[in-house]
């Protein structure tokens, strides 16, 4: 079996977010991948919940200082790194003063996303891929998860345009039930040409419901993995309708990850490094 490179990214991670089925997949998957052989880099919002005292979290200098450019504007890019000791794991955590400090999570207290919401998802997907080519560590593949991560699959092809370091990284995304009501905030459109964004881009960002996202993300992915019993019905159909490479959901966790980290082996394929 291959082994593999691979990069989660992740809107929740117990126990630096609140107990949910996301959360503990962000937890657990990660670390039974790391089990099993395989090199993991795991990243995730810094939301103002996560407490940096209880959690010992600390900057990490080396790749933090870069700014990023939202919506016209310079925002730096700031990475900090915790661990979950009991799993031997490290988490990095994309962090901005505008766009975290104050955020309690992806959602506002009502449910809805917040007026800026589009700026954060475009701020939390760059910064996440620049992070990691920063550290030179190019993934074999990335599984991203949660409907914040969902501009992971437009950064992907965006940062190939200006050099390789992506090229041959393939893209699986885990649907859960973390869906919300009306449309993210902001003009991501616009935001979005303004990064170089192709007509296709638009096209399929173009919707900014929770099913607009979601299926974006599916169509730039080379496999889709069913996280949890609830997941959307509609996006697990539009996955198989567009022949993407689908893993159901299996209850037995044990049983599930061990399929997950086969299909992570059906969709890489050949490993030469």
């Amino acid at each position: 079996m291959a082994k593999g490179r691979i990069l989660f990214v992740n809107q929740e991670i117990m126990p630096f977010s609140n107990e949910s089925e996301l959360a503990s997949l962000g937890r657990y998957l990660p670390a039974k991948i790391q089990e099993m052989g395989r090199d993991i880099r795991v990243f995730m919002p810094k939301f103002s919940n996560v407490s940096e005292r209880k959690h010992q979290l600390h900057e990490v200098i080396r790749l933090s200082g870069m700014n990023l450019i939202i919506n016209s504007c310079d925002h730096q890019l700031i990475i900090k790194v915790g661990s979950i000791p009991t799993a031997r794991m490290q988490v990095y955590f994309i962090d901005n003063e505008e766009y975290f400090v104050g955020r309690k999570g992806a959602l506002q207290e009502d449910g809805t996303p917040s007026a800026d919401s589009d700026e954060q998802m475009l701020f939390f997907g760059r910064g996440t891929l620049e992070a990691v080519r920063k550290l030179a560590w190019q993934p074999h593949l990335v599984n991203f998860c949660g409907w914040f991560s969902s501009m992971i699959p437009f950064y992907m092809r965006r940062i190939n345009k200006e050099n390789s370091f992506f090229s041959g990284t393939k893209m699986v995304i885990t649907l859960m039930d973390d869906r919300f009501e009306g449309h993210i905030g902001g003009d991501l459109e616009r935001k979005m040409k303004s990064d170089a964004a192709t007509a296709k881009d638009l096209r399929l960002y173009g919707d900014t419901s929770y099913l607009g996202l979601m299926k974006a993300a599916i169509t730039y992915s080379q496999g889709v993995i069913i996280g949890s019993a609830n997941a959307h019905p509609e996006l697990v159909a539009f996955a198989k309708e567009n022949k993407r490479n689908v893993l159901d959901y299996t209850a037995d966790r044990d049983e599930f990850f061990a399929r997950i980290n086969k299909f992570y082996d059906s969709i890489i394929g050949k490993i030469e490094n």
